[in-house]
């Protein structure tokens, strides 16, 4: 017997009767892909957000401390940042910068100190609290390693981590 041009074999018919498109475990293994690769990526991406945040609040605390060195040029601190214009300005995270007079007995005590306890700064105090929004007066602390500080009368700005 001899298949005429009109007859179609069964494999022909049953590959033109099924309709294009993915399968649904094709789509399972893509979407299964594609949260892996997010997954693993995620933790990289929220630390990378978390240092530019923190290199715009130290970019920030600079601009406030030489806004603070041109007020001192009579020889006195500003008593605040509303002082100076600069009360207004908020770190990435949306907290106030802190700005602490260190010319007193009273604010000798609320200074920033490292891990041997020695006040950071001679001068004035100037950090962000950080993401967390809660800070204490030792850098060693638990809240205050996400802070961005100025140490070292200048000398330094960064994580308090860092420091």
């Amino acid at each position: 017997m001899r298949l005429s041009a009109h007859t179609v074999s069964p494999a022909d018919r049953m590959q033109r009767d099924r309709a294009p498109g993915f399968s649904i475990l094709e789509l399972l293994v893509v979407v299964a892909m594609i949260l892996t690769i997010a997954a693993i990526a995620m933790p990289a991406y929220m630390k990378a957000v978390h240092r530019a945040r923190a290199v715009k609040a130290i970019g920030d605390l600079k601009a406030i401390a030489v806004e603070i060195d041109l007020a001192t040029a009579n020889g006195l601190l500003p008593l605040d940042l509303a002082a100076i214009g600069m009360d207004g300005l908020r770190d990435p995270w949306g907290n106030a910068y802190v700005y602490v007079r260190l010319d007193g007995r009273r604010t000798r005590g609320r200074a920033r100190k490292d891990k041997n306890l020695v006040p950071i700064n001679s001068d004035y105090d100037l950090y962000s609290v950080g993401r967390d929004g809660i800070t204490a007066s030792a850098l060693t602390s638990e809240p205050s390693w996400d802070d961005v500080v100025r140490g070292n009368d200048g000398g330094f700005y960064g994580l308090a981590t860092d420091y």
